[in-house]
Order: structure tokens, then sequence, then C-alpha cells
């Protein structure tokens, strides 16, 4: 696929990377944790407010340090650089893999379908290292395949281990999980599992303890035992075995992988059931696509701690499977599971029109070109799908779902305010300075402390209403609450009635009274 095609596919989600603001419960930790290391000179080892945040590897920290030295501060669209381009590298590794068995124009609609894939796209526009990570492991399976197919390199005996650690040097165990399990039920398919240690024998395994070592001594030296205690068994075991955190049902991800790849989920399925029940897939390539996403599915189900991000690196593959198995399919069942979203999507943008409008929901001519355009891509998709022009119908959805992007993306300055702490705390300075307010607090809301990356100080977290009323008599402070607190306590909304505020967004900014330019905003 051209160059061209990947830039166009870079150009339509500009917008978003431009104009969003950093949402508060982790993207704004991030960087909250990126600053609290620079201040402490630590590389390896990272905390959240003095506590310690052994939860991610160092690299997509680092990248976030590299980011804002570069930049000279946080900008949306430098640090968007690290989750977008490795979506558009994993597009391009999927397309080298499978160019040989398809056209141009094939892997110009597989590049569109995975793309637009909910979870994917959603994954490629937000600060998280799961895209690095996802990149990573396509590449380790990548070359691999290349070695198993005798097209491998020398290098790539040395560049196999080291995607694997780079994979989980970006996330943690999923990094090696993945590409492992995947390359053994692979080869026990084809009933070559005595071969494995070709593959990954003691040179790789060496090469990937080394850098391993070098990190772990890395942690040790600088965090001491407890930090690489807490990385190496309550960051990894005993999240496999019994989760403190995001603990789901076994079959968890067989609910959400209908959303995570959504609109093409229906799709994916019909194809491969099809392909499976009729023994379409004959190649190697096929064979080892599904076991990646066969293995990958099944051992991460097994796993306590269960997110739908996690599932991340098996969608490129129920994409590019999906292309290499349409042309064995000619049941019109293959064409109807794309009517379904399409029509779908055609008549979505009707209940615009009927629903009521709520907060955080503008009235920008954006929005309204963005629906008009949905509407228009979507009913000419309908319109192929009548034709049996099936790839056209696929390309015109995905193409209105990113002009639809591309242009609703205007609208976000106006939905900011509900989306992070930004304008809040960009207001809240400049009050504190014009009345000389020398403290800031915020009222129980979850990543409230991490406000420090605007405020340049560490708000002190108010646990209960009557502190909260204590607080303010006392004069010299700024407090945040959030609507959502402030609605849940008829207690507290009967006191805001009688103290001073405003309402940026979703948060309340309580603080002494101000000059007559400043108005106050009544709760409802």
């Amino acid at each position: 696929m051209k160059v061209e095609r990947y830039l166009i596919l870079f150009i339509l989600v500009i917008p978003v990377l431009i104009l969003r603001d950093f949402t508060p419960n982790n993207e704004l930790k991030y960087l909250s944790i990126v600053d609290e290391a620079l201040r402490d000179g630590h590389f390896f080892t990272f905390y959240n407010q003095g506590e310690i945040y052994a939860d991610k590897p160092p690299l997509y920290f680092w990248l976030l340090m590299f980011s804002k030295w570069i930049w000279g501060e946080y900008s949306m669209f430098g640090l968007s650089l690290f989750s977008i381009i490795p979506a558009l590298v994993s597009i391009y590794v999927m397309n080298k893999w499978v160019e040989a068995e398809t056209g141009a124009s094939t892997r110009w609609t597989a590049s569109l379908m995975l793309f637009t894939s909910a979870l994917f796209i959603g994954s490629g526009l937000v600060l998280r290292m799961d895209m690095l990570m996802c990149m990573f492991i396509l590449l380790a399976l990548y070359t691999f395949y290349k070695r198993y197919s005798g097209k491998g390199r020398p290098i790539d005996r040395f560049l196999l281990p080291f995607y694997v650690f780079m994979a989980i040097f970006s996330k943690g165990p999923v990094g090696i999980v993945v590409p492992l399990i995947s390359m053994i039920v692979f080869l026990m398919v084809k009933k070559e599992i005595r071969h494995f240690g070709h593959y990954f024998g003691w040179r790789e395994w060496g090469i990937l303890s080394g850098f391993c070592i070098v990190w772990f001594s890395c942690i040790y030296l600088e965090g001491g035992s407890a930090y690489l205690n807490n990385l190496l068994f309550h960051q990894t075991i005993n999240r496999a075995i019994d989760s403190f955190d995001h603990k789901k049902a076994f079959w968890y991800y067989g609910v959400t992988f209908w959303y995570a790849v959504a609109p093409w989920s229906l799709l994916y399925i019909t194809t491969l059931v099809i392909a499976i029940k009729k023994k379409l897939l004959s190649t190697d390539k096929e064979k080892f696509f599904l076991s990646i996403i066969g293995s990958t599915f099944v051992v991460l189900s097994i796993f306590s701690a269960k997110l739908d991000i996690y599932m991340l690196p098996v969608f490129p593959f129920c994409t590019y499977l999906t292309i290499l198995l349409l042309p064995k399919e000619k049941e019109k069942w293959v064409s109807f599971t794309l009517y379904i979203p399409i029509v779908a999507l055609t008549i979505a943008p009707a209940a615009l029109f009927f629903i009521e409008r709520k907060p955080g929901i503008p009235d920008s001519p954006f929005i309204y070109i963005a629906v008009a355009l949905l509407f228009m891509f979507s009913l000419t998709a309908c319109w192929l799908l009548y034709r049996k022009q099936m790839y056209k119908a696929i390309n015109c959805t995905a193409l209105g779902i990113l002009a639809t992007l591309f242009t609703g993306a205007f609208a976000l300055p106006q939905v900011n305010p509900y989306i992070g702490l930004t304008t809040a705390a960009e207001k809240a300075q400049d009050i504190c300075e014009q009345e000389e307010i020398d403290h800031y607090y915020y009222y129980r809301f979850r990543s409230g402390e991490n406000m420090d990356v605007f405020l340049h100080e560490e708000p002190v977290k108010i646990t209960n209403e009557d502190s909260l009323l204590n607080i303010y008599q006392k004069g010299d402070c700024m407090i945040f609450l959030k609507e959502k607190d402030v609605m849940r306590s008829q207690t507290l909304q009967e006191r805001l009635k009688k103290i001073h505020h405003e309402k940026i967004g979703n948060y309340y900014l309580v603080h002494p009274p101000l000059p007559v330019q400043y108005s106050e905003t009544s709760l409802p």
C-alpha cells in the first residue's frame, strides 16, 4: 500500500490529536507520574504522589519525558504520536505480511477496517502504552513467521527476542504471553512443536533474559527490593491468578469482542465460522493467524485480570484473516453481516434530532456536518452492498466513520470542559492569581491529586462534607468539586447554595467571593 494512504489515515485523525483535552483518570495521571519522576530524578521506578506505581514499565514514561523535552510542555499532539504512529506501523506490518496473497486495493480495505475498529482507533487516539505493545507483538510474530517460512535473516534471531522484550517493556507480561503462546500453539497445530527451540532457543532466551536482567538491576539500584517485588509479583503473578483490580469472569472477552471491533464484528465472526466449518483454512499463514486469535483469547480469558484493551493485539489478525478468507466464501450471509452495522450507521444520525441535549454535547455546526456525512456515506454504502460491491461498501463505510471523526473533532473545544480538567484548572489559576489564593483542595473525586500537572502543586484531598465547609470558611482556598458528587448529596447542594462557586464543565470551583467581573453560577 502506498505511503499516501497511510498519510490519509493520519490526516483524518489530526484534529482529534490537536484539539482534545487530557482525560483525568489515566492520561493526566501518567503526566503527573512523569512530572514526579523528573523532580525526583527517577527513570526506572515511578511513583504516584509518593505511592509506588509499578503498574507499567518505563518505556512509555520515557517517551512522555522525551515529548516534554521536545515541546517544552505536555502537547496533546506530540504525546498522541506515540499511539497513532504505532497504530499505522501495525497496519503496515500486516499489509506487508499478506502482500503476496492480496492486491493493493484489498489491503487498503483491510487497513480501513482495522483502523476504524472501535477499540483499535480508540487506542490509537488516547495516551496509553497499549498500541505500542501491540506494535512490538506484531513485529515479534511477523519475525517468527518469516523465520518459519524460510524467509528470515540472520538478524531476526536477535530481533525476535528483542521485539518480545520491547513488548514487555511497553506494557508488561502480555507482551511475552501472546507471542510465545501463539508460536507454541501454531507449532502444535503443525505437529512441529519439537522445533520450537529452533525459533526460540537458548540464544533467544539468553538475549531476552539479558535485557530483563539489566532492567531489573536498574530497578533494584534505584528503588530497592520493595519496588522490584511489587513489579514481579504483585503486578504480574497476582494479576494473573487472583487480581486485585479488573477482575472479570471467564467469558468477559466473549462479550467485549462485539463492540471492540465494531462495526466489523459480525463480519469477522461469520467469515471465521464458515471457514472453519468448510475447512477453508488451507495456508500456514491462515492457520497461524487463527492460532494467534484462538490461543490469545483462551489464555487471556484464564487470567484473573481482564480489560477489553488487553485483546488489542488480536484485532489485526481478525481483520486480515477475514480479508484472506473472503475470496473463498460465496455465501450470502457474508454480505448480510455488513447490512446490519451499515444500516445502523445510516439510521443512527437521525437520533441526534430526537434525543434530549445533555451537558457535554455542544450545539456546534461541526456536529451536524459530521452527522450528515455519516448518513450520506452509510447510505451510499447500503447502495453499494445492494449492487454487490462489498469491498467498496466497506471502504465507503470506513471513510464515512473517519470523515465523521475528522469533522466532529472541531467541536472538541466546546466539549473539553466535560472531558478533562484543563479548563477548570486554568480558570482556578486565574482566579487564585488575582485574589492571591495560595491553597488548592479537591473533594474526593478520582485523580484529583494529579491536577498538580496544571497547578504545579499537589492539591489537598477533602474526604467529607463538614471538612469542605470548614476549609471554605477559613478562606484563602480554591476547592474543586465534581458535579456527580454534588448531585449525590442533598446536604452538599444546600450548603453550596450559601457559598460562592462557579461551574466549569463537570466541575464546581468553590472560592471566596470575587469582584464583580466574576459571576456566580447557582446550582440547580
